[in-house]
């Protein structure tokens, strides 16, 4: 059955449903949530070491930072009681909180954490990174004054502002030392164990994963405040638009949130649904690879940038997804600029191309992952590039296989997601105006223009001037000229649409509030009687 049919297999399991389908909707248990989503991209629910969106999701509920960011974008305390800000640090004061172990959460576990963070040097400690703090500095910056009192000096590279927004992030979540510890294996610092275990204090506990099938979270009863409504949270790994969309229908599931536009457009105004549209801060790119010889050249780069029908893949394919956006910032950021006249101008295009020396166009592989909007975001670009003289060979792979291929560099074009990791221009565009050392010996995955092998050192150079100005107006400035550089550079990763998650919900689902950094908490939803 090698070349069964794609559209076949979603055919029988769309009758399959429909067959099973009792003349009433179902419900599910109205002590459990259950949520349809693809699952593709959780490769690990180690918080140290996972970054994608939905594992950041699943993570945000199994642990607490010393602080979290609310919806619009403020600071509040989570494990941290208080904190003091002084012009060399902050200086936190914990609440007592026990994890789920039963062990108590101290100022020593707040230290191992961060220092697992970056003594693990995977892709989560970049954000870190970029501000200054290392592996071989961060034992000196984080210190435990006493069981309920930790102290971390700023880097020199960065304002306690903003500092306190990389602690909000789930990569700053802290863990059980002396739990994890337990499971430490050939000086791993019990990644291993952690990728599918839980050690956390957060309301709720890991009960099983099985990769792209099922996440199962228990209901932590000791939760400092509180237990959860929920009993239990399920989240199912359901990767065809059409099942997931029958199985809200149904009432097998309580939430959808990996729907095509053409099916969340039948939940509009529809009857015992809500649908909520996120804003991420983050982007749909396109990264291409300046290794590669044609990418290297900006010209090649620009033509590609006047190659691509924003205007009509937003209307077509991107709906709810996302809108036309050529600046990594959102267009309703504070000191945003406009986007550059990129558009779709086929003669303008192959002009570049010419000048660049490739008039008769070239060949290169467009790598993505299997995952509603990409796929046919990948087939429209491959479409509209083709009009300018550029072959587009498109490559579907498992989470695994395109991360890992981004990562390494082993790609032309790619096309990931990024998010904002707080509500201003530093937090969306920071990952797109940053690589301290492009070289291939500096190994640096975590670090997003890095894998693109764009050297940028005047945009890295200005971006760490801004995260550490401390006048607003300054700051302010600083973004702007940041914006225009990256426009001038004829950037290898091209923002295309501003990236929104869409989220369609059985109305009987209360307190659930989308979280624009995709760590929404479940805690408080309940769900109200069935009819």
């Amino acid at each position: 059955m090698k070349h069964f049919s794609r559209s076949l297999f979603v055919g029988v399991a769309l009758c399959a449903l429909t067959l099973a389908a009792p003349a009433l909707r179902a419900a599910t248990p109205a002590d459990q949530l259950v949520i349809g989503t693809s699952l593709a991209q959780v490769l690990s629910l180690d918080p140290q070491q996972a970054t994608e969106a939905k594992a950041n999701e699943i993570m945000s509920n199994l642990y607490d930072r010393l602080v979290a960011s609310t919806p619009d974008g403020k600071i509040v305390p989570q494990l941290a009681e208080s904190w003091q800000v002084d012009d060399k640090g902050i200086t936190f004061k914990l609440r007592d909180a026990t994890f789920a172990s039963g062990n108590p959460v101290t100022s020593k576990d707040v230290a191992y954490s961060l220092g697992r963070l970056l003594k693990l040097d995977q892709a989560a400690a970049a954000n870190l990174k970029r501000v200054g703090y290392t592996k071989d500095n961060i034992d000196q910056l984080v210190k435990a004054v006493d069981d309920k009192t930790v102290r971390i000096d700023l880097s020199g590279e960065v304002t306690s502002e903003l500092l306190l927004y990389r602690l909000a992030m789930v990569v700053a979540s802290v863990v059980d030392s002396v739990e994890v510890q337990k499971h430490v294996a050939n000086d791993d610092y019990g990644n291993a164990w952690l990728r599918t275990h839980s050690a956390g204090s957060g309301p709720f506990t890991l009960n099983r994963w099985t990769p792209n099938e099922l996440v199962i979270l228990d209901a932590n009863k000791d939760y400092v405040s509180g237990a959860p409504k929920m009993r239990r949270v399920i989240v199912r790994h359901v990767p065809e638009s059409q099942v997931e969309r029958l199985m809200l229908e149904r009432g097998d599931i309580d939430i959808a949130s990996a729907l095509t536009a053409s099916d969340l457009a039948t939940f509009d105004n529809k009857k015992g649904f809500e649908i909520q549209r996120v804003p991420t801060g983050g982007f749909y790119v396109l990264s291409m690879n300046a290794g590669n010889k044609y990418l290297s050249n900006p010209k090649v780069r620009e033509a590609i940038a006047y190659g691509i029908d924003y205007k009509g893949i937003e209307k077509t394919i991107m709906g709810p997804y996302g809108r036309a956006r050529t600046v990594p910032v959102p267009e309703n950021f504070e000191y945003a600029i406009p986007s550059p006249d990129w558009h779709l101008d086929v003669a303008k295009a192959k002009e570049l191309l010419a000048e660049a020396g490739f008039k008769d166009g070239f060949t290169v592989n467009l790598k993505t992952i299997a995952q509603t909007p990409r796929i046919d975001l990948a087939t429209a670009i491959q479409a509209s590039l083709a009009q300018i003289g550029i072959k587009v060979d498109i490559q579907q792979g498992n989470g695994s296989d395109i991360i890992a291929a981004h990562r390494a560099r082993n790609f032309d074009l790619l096309i990931p997601q990024t998010g904002s990791y707080m509500p201003n221009v530093l937090g969306a565009m920071e990952q797109f105006a940053s690589n301290p050392d492009n070289s291939l010996e500096a190994n640096n995955a975590g670090n997003f223009v890095w894998r693109s092998a764009w050297d940028i050192p005047e945009l890295t150079a200005l971006t760490a001037k801004a995260s550490l100005e401390r006048d607003p107006k300054r700051r302010g400035e600083l973004y702007v000229e940041m914006q225009k550089m990256f426009v001038d550079q004829k950037p290898a990763v091209l923002p295309m649409f501003e990236r929104f998650e869409p989220i369609v919900l059985n109305d009987k689902v209360h307190g659930y509030v989308g979280h624009p950094n995709q760590t929404t908490r479940l805690e408080a939803v309940t769900k109200a009687e069935t009819d």
